[in-house]
């Protein structure tokens, strides 16, 4: 069975990371689709989508075309990864909060790492104490802390003087989990798209705690390598790793971030948007050791 072109979904306000990705599948032949609404209606029945076929520009430009596209007819798939109301395999490029709506009408998987799993990783890898915990047991840190969401923007990532600086019970459940760990500074920091075991692309994303973009480093892809080989089976096959590398010079896992949530910053756009269409496709392509990872 051939399959028809594939579809990428975008959210209304595109990043340049996402610009870029967008380019970069219609170069390719992947038809975009685009929420042209700040927010996605209840029912998903005419969510005012904005659609262009593959190779023809934004929806007014010249070469471009605007049409609906009905998100409620995911139809069935077949072990090709087809899926979709035509057949399309459908991917998604976008925050969570975005993507938690749209995603399971359109029968995307989202893959992401466990939320306990920078916890989980050798000392040596992290170069420091990270907790896996939730923010009601946060709020009882008396020291400075670096204190997030494991994977989503709930809780703003940030140097808390204490737990009394977190955001408070009225605002967030205090069973909400969070990563609590030691402060660490970073003096220069590189994104890594791994996809199948590998570093699949990568580059440079902040120095100095400044975004700085740069090509990857030797070291962080060697670096990269040994996380792989240490911890890469507690991995979907798709997914972001940032690392770092301090001013004694100790590399160090930063975090873990769903790819098709993240920038790709200065990595080759191509094989970070095949990142991308792994960590978000349909569900009914997905490998056995991937459905352990679904978001």
């Amino acid at each position: 069975m051939t399959c028809p072109p594939r579809i990428l979904v975008l959210p209304p306000r595109l990043t340049a990371s996402a610009r870029t990705l967008r380019a970069t599948a219609l170069r390719r032949g992947l038809r975009i689709v685009e929420a042209t609404a700040s927010a996605v209606p209840e029912g998903l029945g005419s969510p005012g989508w904005a659609g262009w076929p593959e190779g023809a520009g934004q929806a007014g430009s010249p070469g471009g075309t605007r049409g609906t596209w009905d998100a409620r007819g995911t139809g069935s798939a077949e072990s090709t990864g087809c899926t979709g109301s035509d057949g399309h395999a459908v991917h998604l490029h976008a925050g969570p909060s975005f993507a938690d709506v749209v995603a399971p009408a359109l029968g995307i998987a989202l893959l992401e790492a466990p939320a306990d799993w920078l916890a989980r990783l050798p000392r040596a890898l992290t170069q420091r104490d990270v907790r896996a915990t939730t923010i009601g047991e946060a709020y009882r840190l008396r020291r400075p802390a670096f204190v997030k969401s494991p994977n989503d923007k709930s809780i703003p990532a940030l140097v808390y003087a204490d737990g009394s600086r977190l955001p408070g019970p009225d605002a967030v459940d205090p069973a909400t989990a969070v990563l609590v760990s030691d402060v660490m500074t970073f003096s220069v920091e590189y994104r890594l798209h791994l996809l199948d075991g590998a570093v699949h692309a990568a580059g440079q994303y902040a120095e100095a705690g400044r975004l700085r973009l740069g090509p990857p480093d030797g070291d962080a892809l060697a670096f990269g390598r040994d996380v792989l080989a240490a911890a890469g089976k507690t991995l979907p096959s798709a997914i972001v790793v940032d690392v770092g590398r301090d001013d004694e010079g100790r590399w160090a896992v930063i975090e873990a971030n769903a790819a098709w949530a993240s920038g790709c910053y200065s990595a080759a756009p191509d094989r970070a948007l095949e990142t991308v269409l792994r960590a978000a496709g349909p569900a009914t392509a997905l490998s056995p050791h991937d459905r352990a990872f679904v978001r």
